[in-house]
């Protein structure tokens, strides 16, 4: 009798542990949106921007996060001289629209730093857009080295291509190409972000 109370119990247990929930995490995932094309009359250029989802592990929250940098007031004004630049959050189809390039799971506190640098890019010392030397691109490759990756040259104007070469210096984080096809999961090593008023480089 013992004996068949002990392999119900264990049974249970088990029952448990495999219905839990799953173990927390959060997943960045670097994309590029082609653009070039009209939508609801506005015209969409090509854009990159980073999302996160998941949950953290210290407090369970929820986590769906998305981000880009891009100007503040957008127009051919910037051809010629820079702007104020705003880190905005694109709609769901947006993103559902662009074709991932890195996909990376993070620490809590890398997240968190994540999140830290883009609020720099909102405030006052990091909100400078300029279209050919400090733009979306430029944000995203900021972000890419919070977490340690290595990012390919800037500045750049062509996010597919920018996040094609960064991909390529991180194998173990690249996405195959497809619409389908994910990168398997990497672990990214805890990297302290920059100082908080540092500024990424502008060549």
């Amino acid at each position: 009798m013992f004996g068949k109370m002990r392999r119900a119990l264990l049974a249970g247990l088990l029952l448990a542990m495999a219905a839990g929930p799953a173990l927390a995490e959060v997943t960045l995932t670097f994309y590029a949106h082609p653009g070039a094309r009209v939508r609801g009359g506005e015209l969409l250029f090509p854009h990159a921007y980073v999302h996160a989802s998941g949950s953290l592990e210290d407090t369970g929250d929820a986590v769906d996060w998305a981000a880009g940098f891009t100007a503040k007031n957008p127009g051919p004004q910037l051809l010629f001289a820079r702007g104020a630049g705003v880190v905005a959050t694109p709609e769901a189809r947006y993103v559902g629209e662009g074709r991932p390039y890195l996909r990376l799971k993070v620490t809590d506190d890398a997240y968190r730093a994540v999140r830290a640098r883009a609020d720099w890019w909102n405030g006052p010392e990091g909100s400078v857009y300029d279209l050919r030397r400090r733009n979306c691109i430029s944000f995203i490759a900021d972000l890419a080295r919070v977490i340690g990756l290595a990012t390919a040259q800037e500045p750049s104007m062509k996010p597919g291509t920018f996040l094609e070469a960064t991909a390529a210096l991180n194998p173990r984080a690249a996405v195959a190409p497809g619409p389908s096809t994910l990168a398997p999961d990497f672990e990214v090593p805890e990297a302290p972000p920059e100082p908080a008023g540092a500024s990424p480089p502008m060549s």
